[in-house]
């Protein structure tokens, strides 16, 4: 996946969860089971399933080719599927039905809504320190999300954050950058502001996109989470169980994102291709959106960079998401697969600056300091957002194209292009959250 979240694969998935029960979608009862496995003479098949396509796919299939080339005597056998609701359906079933690849990719903000000990298996943490998975080569919050009840479920590969781009040229024409390039310090929203009105007199048009509205939005909620997290607000109780938004801190933010658009700073109306298209082309200063566009932008000789999102509202923390990796639950696991499966991930970690080419950052903490990683530009240069990114609350109905962020995403939106007041907007999103967290888990009691 070279983009999170491309509108196509944005669908949204109707059980909420990150996978339903086996039998839970008509049909589809045996989509999740594993395809039989046609393995070379004397080699140790090892079948690992993954979401990624586009730029991502291809820095994916480079990556097992080469993990493939180094290990003769392992037969990898990797599954791309869709994005979406077809990945996790079809991987939560493989997993209900004990039938499931040794190795599979998760987003960690699903890991709660995906029945860890029912459709995942844990890591044993002795074969993970003989690879070098310790949990002092991670950034600890991350890492602590992979837990669950003590238990190690999930082992991050990168963190996907919320970042600013910005167009060099537009940038460099009204005063913006520094000497070597970069985009001068923002700080504070008056700051931001008159950055974004010294740019409009260069473009003589709303000088910002972002996503603001389309099927499955989900980019209005990832702002709102990015700033109202700047304000030291909380939307859930850390247990989940409560609705915590501080109303005046939501009105801040709030307030903040329908005056972009209503002066004229922000486009109102973008889809998420259009949003991507628009900046591409030139027409805005700069861009709100996901590290992954970095591979669009790039082949498009688009004259850009990338910085970390301003801190707004006081904190310096932004929205993410982390790519991890999980063992989807076996009836046994164990012997040659179950171990090549410990070898894979942790060589994985240990390249993971070629899957940072596709703008992610990589978690595992090693590669942060690595002078290839480092080379590279501008993907290197917003590295130090590891340390305070935010994720969705461990619920089981939040997460990459969850119920959450396409619900409150489509609340959002309504601020943006101006058919609901902040007002009514942080009124409706309590209602839709409540409404959440009054349903039951889909995958809550045994599989």
């Amino acid at each position: 996946m070279n983009r999170e979240p491309p509108l196509s694969r944005r669908r949204l998935l109707t059980a909420g969860a990150g996978a339903l029960a086996a039998g839970a979608v008509p049909g589809l009862a045996a989509a999740g089971c594993a395809a039989p496995s046609f393995t070379a003479e004397g080699k140790t098949p090892l079948r690992y399933w993954h979401l990624f396509g586009g730029g991502d796919g291809a820095n994916m299939t480079a990556m097992v080719d080469a993990f493939d080339a180094e290990h003769p005597d392992i037969d990898m056998q990797a599954t791309q599927l869709d994005w979406g609701p077809p990945y996790y359906t079809k991987l939560g079933m493989a997993g209900a039905g004990g039938r499931a690849p040794d190795v599979g990719v998760l987003h960690l903000t699903r890991l709660a809504g995906f029945g860890p000990g029912k459709l995942l298996d844990p890591f044993d943490p002795g074969r993970l320190e003989a690879h070098g998975i310790t949990p002092d080569r991670f950034p600890p919050e991350i890492w602590r999300r992979g837990q669950v009840d003590g238990e190690q479920y999930a082992i991050p590969l990168d963190t996907h954050p919320i970042v600013l781009y910005y167009h060099t040229e537009i940038c460099e024409e009204a005063g913006l950058l520094t000497d070597d390039g970069g985009l001068k310090p923002i700080r504070g929203v008056r700051a931001f502001v008159e950055a974004l009105r010294t740019a409009k007199e260069v473009t003589g048009a709303p000088p910002l996109v972002a996503e603001t509205l389309g099927t499955d939005t989900v980019t209005p909620w990832r702002l709102f989470n990015t700033f109202y997290s700047q304000t030291g607000g909380t939307v859930l109780s850390e247990d989940g169980t409560r609705i915590t938004i501080d109303d005046a801190k939501a009105m801040e933010v709030l307030e903040f994102m329908a005056m972009l658009t209503d002066e004229g700073l922000m486009v109102r109306r973008a889809d998420y291709p259009g949003s991507v298209g628009i900046f591409g082309a030139g027409e805005t200063a700069f861009s709100l959106n996901g590290e992954w566009e970095v591979t669009t932008y790039t082949t498009n000789k688009l004259p850009f960079s990338m910085t970390r999102v301003p801190a707004l509202f006081g904190r310096p923390t932004v929205y993410a998401d982390s790519h991890s990796f999980v063992l989807p639950h076996q009836g046994t696991r164990s012997g040659a697969a179950n171990e090549a499966g410990y070898a894979f991930v942790a060589w994985m970690l240990e390249h993971s600056v070629d899957w940072a080419k596709g703008g992610h950052v990589p978690a595992y903490l090693p590669t942060l300091e690595d002078p290839a990683y480092l080379e590279l530009r501008p993907q290197s240069a917003y590295r130090s957002v590891i340390d305070d990114v935010v994720l969705d609350p461990a619920v089981w109905f939040a997460g990459s194209a969850s119920l959450l962020q396409i619900e409150l995403g489509a609340v959002f939106s309504s601020v943006f292009t101006g058919s609901r007041s902040p007002q009514g907007a942080l009124r409706e999103a309590k209602s839709r959250l409540r409404k959440l967290l009054d349903t039951p888990d889909p995958i809550g009691g045994a599989v």
